[in-house]
């Protein structure tokens, strides 16, 4: 079995995800990686946007900001936000990478404040694109690390929706069916959502990791898949990329 750490695992199982002809929105740090590591391995058609204006780029190395000139190098288009958030809003993107200081059983997000609204203990950024992408694009991922303050019971502000209250609530909202959170990937397990329940459920746990490890550190009870997976590991070649072709200085995967 090659070595690697916790990040190489979730940005392979993450890039696993992503068909060959999708299209997905990301931001900087992990999902860029992601999506460079699909590209690079199993999906060369993937179309990855970036908020700031970005479509289809091939990335030479890895960009610091999404207005980073190397988000629309060979890019077919160089257009701004107001053209990709109607592009989600036209219902045109398949798969949008999302994060947040908390997140809840229905893959509600957090980045706006710990606390009360308007006296918190602490204040975020905020959505910028985030809401837009969670409310419009169809299928939402997150790369995030695994504790108990994190994955929460209840956000304390719904900054983007996921579930919102369970079935039906999104439609309720105004947002499209069939929209909504699709895979929840930790470093210690990949997580779904239950169909009818609408809830976060384990669907696979990482080499060495126990479902009890997993709920140890989840604030809510997860939910089972009929049958839980081992994550594969990534391959020897998938390493290579992600080491050489990806992330070379080791920006993402030296943390």
């Amino acid at each position: 079995m090659a070595d690697y750490n916790v990040m190489e695992m979730m940005i392979t199982a993450a890039a696993r995800n992503l068909e060959d002809g999708a299209s997905v929105g990301v931001g900087t740090g992990a999902p860029c990686a992601a999506a460079m590591l699909a590209q690079k391995t199993h999906a060369p058609n993937l179309v990855v946007l970036f908020e700031a204006g970005g479509v289809s780029p091939q990335l030479p190395t890895m960009p610091i900001s999404v207005g980073d000139s190397r988000t629309t190098y060979k890019a077919l288009m160089a257009s701004g936000m107001c053209e990709i958030m109607e592009t989600c809003q036209r219902g045109m993107v398949d798969y949008c990478f999302l994060g947040g200081a908390q997140i809840d059983k229905f893959g509600n997000l957090n980045s706006t404040v710990i606390g009360d609204w308007a006296h918190p203990k602490v204040r975020f950024p905020g959505s910028g694109g985030a809401n837009d992408f969670a409310s419009f694009c169809w299928k939402i991922m997150v790369i995030t690390p695994q504790d108990a303050r994190r994955f929460v019971e209840k956000v304390d502000f719904i900054t983007s929706p996921g579930y919102l209250g369970g079935p039906g609530s999104r439609e309720a909202a105004g947002l499209a069916a069939g929209t909504g959170p699709f895979k929840v990937i930790t470093d210690l397990a990949v997580m779904g959502f239950d169909e009818e329940t609408k809830q976060m459920r384990v669907e696979s746990l990482h080499h060495g990791v126990t479902f009890d490890q997993v709920q140890e550190n989840t604030s809510f009870q997860l939910l089972k898949a009929p049958e839980i997976a081992e994550t594969l590991p990534p391959t020897a070649e998938e390493l290579r990329i992600l080491r050489e072709e990806v992330d070379p200085h080791k920006y993402i995967i030296g943390r």
